[in-house]
């Protein structure tokens, strides 16, 4: 097959992981594979695909300081140089799918698809709509609404990475047969050797329980409530290490000051992906304290393939992947007395640690969650679509 990529994402964090593990997977599985997107991404991906790269981060920075309804107005009429690029992409290239990472306001594959009439395969990872109300605000919800409808029932497949996003589709008016769940997924090979000896020497946690927690940390994340477990506890072998950056480290390292648990707290920074495995590899515990309702979040995965010990709310989400007492420790959501009580029985015995870990990576295993698995059920469901689109032309010249 020949695909055409098609996503508006600059930035480096999970969203390029994910955009980089998967197209690396379609391009490994032997088909041909072209990407079109902003510089900043595309520019930098590790994929073998080739790249068709436009956009200015100095007129993105411009733009971002426009009052908030001519910021938008501006992402929408992104969409025209957007679709002027992807068009040229599929004249040199011949693609015979397209796939696209969803954005709101972002009609360009949707504008392609209604022109060509190539299979669309929108891939959804939030209801940016609803998301950007919650923290943001919009100013034309409106149009966001118009913009997003449109292309969610435009797509030929709608690929939410949740069933509980998968239900928000539906309640949205997407065809149900169109829309096909795929979980975030790991890529295996990037953790099979991973060692968190060196890790824990550098932070002198040699004899330490160490709870963990990776990704770029904000308030929403649930973090604040470790810190008062180890206060509560007052057990000096508990250690916490927060692997990343985020705006709200400086609000944690103040807290734990505040608590006097500071000598429990690791913050270790910013660190290189590549080094992500041999941290993640020197916890005990590893910790998804509090998650979005719809999210499939990447470090799961990452925990997993590890074989950790998973602290995690018992929120639908969450138990489309894990569950309780079997690869996990769940416990009801924003509940603290819950939390503290789960992290007893995780802190207590390391036996079940390593049971719940064990079967933790023995589920990604079992159910493919690696972004191999990922890749051949996108291929299978873009072949399916070609499938459908050669039928319906067959037809068609038949009655011609």
């Amino acid at each position: 097959m020949r695909l055409l990529y098609h996503h508006r994402t600059r930035s480096a964090d999970g969203q390029y992981v994910h955009i980089a593990s998967l197209t690396n997977a379609i391009s490994a599985a032997g088909h041909e594979l072209t990407v079109c997107g902003p510089d900043g991404v595309s520019a930098v991906h590790a994929t073998p695909a080739r790249r068709m790269d436009a956009g200015s981060g100095a007129k993105r920075g411009i733009i971002a300081h426009l009052p908030k309804a001519f910021y938008e107005l501006a992402e929408l009429a992104y969409s025209v140089p957007a679709y002027w690029r992807l068009k040229r992409a599929a004249r040199a290239e011949n693609p015979n799918i397209i796939y696209e990472r969803y954005n709101l306001y972002f009609l360009a594959g949707l504008w392609l698809r209604q022109q060509t009439r190539l299979p669309l395969i929108l891939e959804v990872n939030a209801p940016l709509r609803r998301e950007r109300m919650r923290h943001h605000g919009l100013a034309l919800s409106n149009l966001a609404r118009w913009a997003e409808r449109k292309v969610w029932r435009g797509a030929d497949a709608v690929l939410p990475v949740t069933q509980v996003l998968a239900d928000e589709l539906v309640a949205e008016g997407v065809a149900p047969e169109k829309i096909h769940v795929i979980a975030n997924g790991v890529q295996l090979g990037d953790f099979d050797d991973a060692n968190g000896d060196a890790v824990r020497r550098k932070y002198a946690l040699r004899d330490k329980i160490v709870l963990g927690f990776t990704g770029f940390v904000r308030d929403w994340h649930g973090v604040d409530t470790i810190l008062d477990y180890l206060a509560a506890r007052h057990d000096g072998r508990l250690h916490l290490m927060i692997v990343g950056d985020g705006p709200h480290l400086l609000a944690l390292h103040a807290r734990a000051v505040e608590l006097g648990i500071e000598p429990q707290v690791t913050f270790t920074g910013v660190i290189q992906r590549a080094l992500i495995p041999d941290h993640i590899a020197a916890f005990d515990i590893a910790l998804q304290p509090r998650v979005t309702e719809y999210a499939s979040p990447l470090k799961l995965f990452e925990y997993m393939a590890l074989g950790k010990a998973i602290l995690a709310p018992a929120q639908p989400n969450i138990e489309e992947i894990l569950t309780d007492a079997e690869n996990a420790v769940l416990f009801q959501p924003d509940e603290r007395n819950a939390l503290f009580a789960a992290l007893d029985i995780l802190t207590r015995d390391p036996s079940i640690r390593a049971t719940l870990g064990a079967c933790a990576r023995r589920t990604i295993i079992d159910r493919d969650l690696t972004w191999e698995g990922n890749a051949a059920r996108v291929l299978k469901i873009a072949e399916e679509l070609i499938d459908k689109r050669e039928e319906s032309h067959a037809s068609h010249c038949a009655k011609t």
